[in-house]
């Protein structure tokens, strides 16, 4: 079923003039109704502008996009990275770069459309592109493996122990991973995956990621070593695309207390969640993601029935698969957790 509202759905969202708590979105941090965050946002958007879409490659620059990039590389562990202005348009560049006769491209299950190109395609499961791996690494092609993968997935095979690549010989390939729904959430102070990924020993690694399901802010970032980023800095894809908001990345610069708190609260509300939910057999979920996946319409439409709104929706396209995914955020209080607890428990225990 699809919904309509007029405003940001954050824990309460108003459906034909009923309210409805609502679990669902990318929101993690709750960052985007968050008033402390909104008004460095405010004073951002006073200060550069609501938009910026001269090049990069412009005589005049702001300062904000290195200083934002370079606080980006630091948390993430990364050499270097660029910004571009959504984490879509970050994917589509990585693979630009990365296209030509010197590469072979695999993609693993689930990864997101970001990072395909329109001849592309993912392996239904893990065996078949283990197999593909190895029969193209025992082969004479001279072309270099490129395996693409989220980093979260939501089937639970690769963050946080990427059992599946600790399997492969990651040195002879190069490794592209999305990490969007890590970053800002995951890992130390919010630094997603890319110190563990560097620990596998990849023959080169590069990760993508949006800026807005952890950080709040409507941008893209793209990470590597200096001497690839500055290839790719040099390219016409990146002088051509319009930046991400200066205003965005300076907020992303000042919320770093803001991130730290409501990272907390998540962490906090999760672990709340898990204590006082006595059946989570039906669910996929990781380890220290707010994310709780299942397949199961009756218990979409009970909840709905009790003024609780979940993601519910065929993902990417109306012919794939339904999504359907209980997702908790900083934004919820306790109460809210223990009502949506109480709901799972009398649903899935009778």
């Amino acid at each position: 079923m699809v919904h309509f509202t007029d405003s940001f759905p954050g824990r309460i969202i108003e459906i034909d003039g009923n309210s409805f708590t609502y679990f669902g979105g990318t929101a993690y941090l709750g960052l985007q109704s968050h008033l402390p965050f909104q008004e460095i946002f405010i004073e951002n958007t006073k200060r550069y502008g609501t938009n910026y879409s001269a090049s990069r490659k412009s005589n005049v620059r702001f300062t904000v996009f290195e200083e934002a990039e370079q606080h980006l590389s630091q948390l993430v562990g990364s050499e270097r990275c660029l910004t571009m202005s959504s984490g879509y348009l970050a994917g589509q560049f990585l693979v630009s770069y990365l296209k030509n006769k010197k590469h072979q491209f695999f993609y693993a299950p689930n990864t997101h459309s970001a990072l395909f190109t329109k001849k592309n395609k993912n392996y239904d499961n893990y065996t078949d592109l283990s197999i593909a791996l190895t029969k193209h690494l025992a082969s004479a092609k001279s072309a270099e493996p490129v395996l693409f993968l989220d980093s979260i997935d939501f089937s639970g095979i690769n963050y946080p122990h990427f059992e599946f690549l600790k399997a492969l010989p990651l040195s002879q390939l190069v490794l592209v991973v999305d990490d969007s729904h890590g970053i800002g959430v995951v890992g130390e102070n919010g630094s997603g995956v890319f110190k563990n990924l560097q620990k596998l020993g990849a023959k080169k690694l590069f990760l993508c990621s949006s800026l807005g399901k952890g950080f709040g802010i409507q941008a893209g970032a793209v990470f590597g070593t200096k001497k690839e980023i500055a290839a790719m800095e040099s390219t016409p894809f990146f002088g051509g695309a319009s930046p991400a908001s200066p205003a965005s990345l300076a907020t992303f610069i000042e919320a770093k207390a803001i991130y730290q708190a409501q990272r907390a609260i998540l962490n906090k509300n999760l672990m709340l969640f898990l204590v006082e939910t006595k059946q989570l057999a039906d669910f996929i979920y990781m380890d220290g993601h707010p994310t709780f996946s299942y397949q199961n319409q009756q218990l979409t439409d009970f909840l709905f029935q009790h003024k609780f709104i979940v993601t519910n929706f065929n993902y990417p396209n109306n012919n794939a698969q339904m999504m359907s995914r209980i997702v908790l955020s900083a934004g919820h209080t306790e109460g809210d957790i223990s009502t949506l607890a109480q709901l799972l428990n009398t649903f899935l225990l009778y």
